[in-house]
């Protein structure tokens, strides 16, 4: 018991930091880090898979990823970054493959979890939301009407 307590003090602490959750109470990030699940991911590692069905959200915390979009690298993810919410909220495929470039720390919800988080922070969501109209003005080539 002692050790998870100190994996959710940890995660709260870490989760704190992350731009996503900065303008969240403590509350709010403890309520947070009780949904997710800290994950290490060694380099080399895919984190998502083009085309294929998407059953998680992830928030890096330690580590850098590569994002490729048929076979095209398109952009790099860092401490902060997120990925995988476009599927989740779509109900579509991943569009894109994210590999590990080095070990990484990330956090993770399944699509319940995220259900939930979305539901019960709406800043949260927003913050997501406005990640993912970004990223499909890129994908496009500008402003999604």
């Amino acid at each position: 018991m002692a050790s998870t307590q100190h994996r959710n003090s940890l995660c709260q602490d870490v989760l704190a930091g992350v731009g996503l959750f900065s303008d969240l109470s403590k509350a709010q990030v403890r309520s947070v880090a009780r949904l997710m699940t800290c994950v290490k991911v060694p380099a080399g590692r895919a984190l998502t898979t083009e085309g294929e069905v998407g059953r998680e959200f992830m928030v890096v915390v330690d580590g850098q990823a590569s994002v490729r979009r048929d076979g095209r690298l398109i952009a790099t993810l860092g401490p902060g970054d997120f990925v995988g919410e476009m599927s989740l909220i779509a109900g579509t495929p991943r569009s894109a493959t994210v590999i590990a470039e080095t070990d990484m720390l990330v956090e993770t919800l399944n699509r319940r979890e995220f259900s939930t988080l979305l539901d019960e922070s709406p800043k949260v969501a927003r913050k997501i939301m406005v990640g993912t109209v970004k990223r499909l003005q890129e994908a496009v080539g500008g402003p999604v009407a």
